[in-house]
């Protein structure tokens, strides 16, 4: 069986990652067993969690490292809160020196929840696009090579206003950090309220409007995505979903994940993030996009639920390597899958239990 190595990342994306020393060369397609498949897909799997930053931008890394990820997303600041204490040289060269010791790569830098860049009001957007602006020079005095971003909400004003001002604000983020090696990532929203960017159409409009487009990509957040009424929960489900985020973005535009599976039903537009496979998608769509070679080397981090140790990760990280296999562990656990969902919509008994049977 032929897996291919050579990572699907733009020629822009995959420069950003040789220069922060993420990833060297691409590999060329190999003919190898399933099981040696498995475990190349595995080593170029980069996978984590958004990290605390308490006690120390560090010890994020530390933390990260303790329940097993290759990569993870912080808050460089309060995401809270609009103000933000500088950065110092000394908390820069430990968070240097921790990712070298390590091996941790910090992948994203999160942004604050109150930017709203969609926003009507000329004086929260002009604080909006200045926040963007301050948590663009973090991520960039860090060598973090994204910064993920909700757009914001309209406010009523429609989403198409709402595309507009964030475009313009976007555009003057980028002229005052001209320069920069940190891109920003546009990411897929649950669709709550106001919130702009939960139909692909609105993210790939906002694109095209962007004068420097290509230094925007997106980040998919599964949950966020299948409570805005994409089902990715089988096979077909899987590949249409794709196909209409190729045509309204671009998958090469995809440049990072959020993996969390949802608490809610399939179009709720609530974002309510759940443990892998403990939600209402389900193992496979988490399967799907861990098998689908179009996605390899690119971060994907969890933002579940967790308590202070921890533990929740190391058990979601270690759920998501279970799920990198040969394709026929992928076809099986997608066949189970569209059982349930066929006993679930009948009424019929469960057959979770099939989940144990040779995967």
């Amino acid at each position: 069986m032929t897996w291919p190595l050579t990572l699907s990342l733009s020629k822009g994306i995959q420069e950003i990652y040789r220069s922060a020393h993420m990833i060297q060369s691409p590999h060329p397609p190999q003919e190898t067993s399933p099981s040696d498949a498995t475990g190349a897909r595995l080593i170029a799997l980069r996978l984590g969690a958004h990290m605390s930053v308490a006690g120390g931008l560090d010890r994020a890394l530390i933390r990260g490292q303790a329940v097993g990820c290759d990569v993870i997303q912080i808050f460089s600041k309060n995401s809270n809160q609009w103000q933000a204490k500088p950065l110092l040289a000394s908390e820069l060269d430990r968070f240097k020196q921790t990712r070298a010791e390590t091996g941790v790569f910090p992948a994203m830098v999160h942004t604050s929840y109150l930017i709203n860049l969609c926003s009507p009001h000329d004086a929260d957007w002009q604080k909006s696009t200045d926040a963007l602006c301050v948590e663009m020079e973090r991520a960039e005095a860090l060598a973090i090579p994204y910064a993920v971003l909700h757009p914001g909400a309209h406010l009523g004003t429609g989403a198409d206003a709402g595309v507009r001002r964030a475009a313009q604000a976007i555009d003057i983020v980028h002229t005052r950090t001209a320069g920069f090696q940190t891109k920003i990532l546009i990411e897929l929203t649950a669709g709550q309220g106001t919130c702009v960017g939960h139909r692909f159409e609105e993210v790939g409009m906002l694109l095209r409007q962007i004068e420097r487009s290509a230094q925007v990509g997106v980040c998919f957040d599964t949950c966020h995505v299948f409570a805005a009424g994409y089902d990715l929960r089988t096979a077909a489900g899987y590949e249409s979903v794709m196909a209409e985020l190729d045509r309204a973005v671009g998958l090469d535009r995809v440049w990072a994940f959020h993996l969390n599976d949802c608490k809610k039903d399939l179009g709720c537009r609530v974002d309510r993030h759940e443990h892998i496979g403990q939600g209402k998608m389900g193992e496979a769509p988490f399967a799907a996009l861990l098998n689908d070679p179009r996605f390899v080397g690119l971060p994907m981090v969890l933002e579940t639920p967790k308590g202070a140790d921890g533990r929740e990760d190391v058990e979601n990280l270690a759920r998501l390597r279970r799920l990198v296999a040969g394709r026929r562990r992928f076809d099986a656990l997608l066949q189970v899958e569209n059982r349930m969902t066929a006993a679930d919509l009948s009424g019929t008994s469960d057959c979770r239990g099939d989940l144990s049977l040779g995967l």
